[in-house]
């Protein structure tokens, strides 16, 4: 976090130094927001990575649903409800 500080510093002296201090306002918030709150979903994602065994059993739910032509919601509930049951529709 300190080393993001030190070069939003740098950054903001040189758009002062070139007379644009408006677009460093505006480029510091827009540049160092996203970073932070991304760093964080990344980590979830990796902690519910998927195993082999989920990875089948949501393709066969899509599979089923495709074979239904199911779409939107519907597609949804029937997926979110097959899965439960470990790859058998209701």
């Amino acid at each position: 976090m300190r080393i993001a500080s030190v070069l939003t510093s740098i950054a903001v002296a040189g758009f002062i130094a070139t007379g644009a201090a408006a677009a460093a306002t505006t480029a510091a918030t827009t540049t160092t927001a996203p970073a932070a709150t991304t760093a964080a979903p990344m980590k979830k994602a990796q902690a519910t990575a998927m195993t082999p065994e989920k990875t089948a059993i949501s393709k066969q739910c899509s599979a089923l649903a495709d074979a239904k032509k199911l779409h939107g919601k519907a597609r949804a509930k029937f997926r979110a409800d097959c899965k439960k049951n470990g790859g058998k529709p209701t």
